[in-house]
């Protein structure tokens, strides 16, 4: 176990983000939960520092509450290859998919407790008695119990979750319900999420950073730059450098790995983009299936990942490049000219991010297809920068997306006929995809920003340290 360090930011960009009011709201509530804590710590506990949301999230919340004078710190957990593979396959399943035809037996729950005792001895070396530990998904779920032991008033966020229950999420809650159930507190992201069994359930919907330098404003000139520096569109220069309102300039020159036919597309072309995790649920191969089906106005297809050797929690990001890959090349030459396959460099976080910032802004529209969804960051990413979006009515995506206003809903997130169709009319109708892109913006703007997120958290964290969670 080690801790990821987290320095404060200055809080000038997010009056300019927010506006003064809204900053002197989130100043005040910050200042009672820095009160109430008396000195002591909120930990925050997951498995990876950099890829998927959960870590996006900290990235992104906890500079901010040490800025605003609450001690918020992060601990990520260590385990080794059979360790992750169990709580990759744990964490699909409780999304309601297979994964893979591994169990999740005695073996299995034998060797995760191992490993959950080894970063239990790590924790003991960070907490005290009176701090709050908050214990992100699966993977850290058994040092709930370890947590409490040490005196700690415990939180267990579940990130992701599926609307309707099936066989397959029921094995995996029996797996994990055991060290959930010994929280003080839970959180998860949508009503249809929280478990009726759960501690103290609380639903608390993720939020974006709009300063980051994922969400920070590019101008038409510097997106480009941007994507022809690393190699997403044609006329490439050399490295260019972008300055986000916090932590410095960045310089983007990376080249992705793309899978294609021909060079990157040309600046003038349309893009449909999904950008997500290499992963059965989100359901690549069933967006590039809806894209050519929908004739693609056209448009080329981006989709991007992060590098497959870049995110050490998930063991099958590989493999499930590969298979679309196998697929894309298995198409007509001129199709495979349309579609771009594309991972994205994960050597420098803030590069990385200010390229998917560029590659979401340029977009003409963005889907988030997926099967399972416990919120959807990447679609928020992109509502909050103005763009159409097509997204399965799935987990939170239901809840930030309004059909016909903020973007559209795919009701089936296997429907690839519904899906082209859906796809067809943002490409084809101008005005549509324009007032469902200011509609996306106003409804981040509104709901999804950090001032809320926060918030949401102090109240919970107030009540928790004065043991009346509620």
């Amino acid at each position: 176990m080690r801790e990821i360090p987290v320095e404060a930011v200055p809080l000038a960009p997010y009056a300019a983000a927010l506006g003064e009011e809204r900053l002197a709201a989130v100043r005040a509530d910050a200042a009672l939960t820095a009160r109430a804590l008396r000195g002591r710590t909120v930990w925050n506990v997951n498995s990876t520092a950099g890829g998927g949301g959960v870590a996006e999230l900290l990235h992104a919340l906890l500079p901010l509450a040490r800025a605003l004078g609450v001690d918020a710190r992060w601990l990520v957990i260590d385990g080794d290859e059979e360790f992750w593979a169990t709580t990759k396959r744990l964490c699909t399943r409780l999304y309601g998919e297979p994964a893979d035809d591994g169990a999740l037996g005695p073996a299995e729950l034998a060797h995760y407790r191992r490993v959950t005792a080894q970063n239990a001895r790590g924790l003991a070396g960070f907490v005290r008695p009176g701090d709050v530990v908050v214990v992100h998904e699966a993977h850290p779920a058994g040092l709930v119990e370890e947590a409490g032991r040490l005196g700690a008033t415990v939180v267990w966020r579940r990130h992701t979750a599926r609307d309707e229950p099936n066989e397959h999420t029921r094995e995996g809650w029996a797996f994990l319900r055991r060290f959930v159930e010994r929280a003080d507190a839970t959180v998860f992201l949508t009503g249809s999420a929280r478990q009726d069994w759960a501690p103290r359930p609380h639903v608390i919907p993720p939020s974006i950073d709009p300063c980051s330098p994922k969400n920070f404003e590019l101008d038409g000139g510097q997106v480009v730059a941007v994507l022809r520096a690393s190699g997403l569109l044609s006329g490439g220069g050399g490295p260019v450098e972008v300055a986000p309102p916090l932590g410095g300039p960045v310089t983007v020159g990376r080249e992705v790995v793309a899978v294609r036919e021909g060079g990157p597309p040309d600046p003038a072309t349309p893009l449909v983009v999904q950008v997500s995790r290499w992963d059965e649920l989100k359901d690549m191969s069933g967006v590039l299936r809806a894209f050519l089906a929908s004739g693609g106005h056209g448009a080329e297809l981006v989709l991007a990942g992060a590098d497959v050797t870049g995110v050490s929690d998930d063991p099958d990001a590989a493999r499930f490049f590969e298979l679309c890959r196998v697929e894309w090349a298995a198409l007509p030459v001129e199709q495979r000219r349309r579609v771009h396959l594309v991972c994205l460099p994960m050597d420098d976080l803030r590069e990385n991010a200010v390229v998917v910032n560029a590659l979401q802004r340029h977009a003409a529209v963005v889907v988030q297809k997926s099967l399972a969804e416990g919120f959807g960051l990447t679609a928020t990413e992109a509502m909050w920068k103005g763009r159409p979006l097509l997204a399965s009515a799935v987990g939170g995506l239901r809840e930030q997306v309004v059909h016909g206003e903020s973007g559209l809903l795919l009701e089936d997130p296997r429907d690839v006929a519904g899906a082209a169709r859906l796809l067809g009319d943002l490409l084809s109708d101008p005005a549509l995809a324009r007032r469902l892109g200011e509609g996306a913006r106003r409804r981040v703007s509104e709901r999804y920003l950090p001032d809320r997120h926060l918030g949401d958290w102090g109240r919970l964290v107030r009540a928790a340290v004065s043991a009346e969670v509620v």
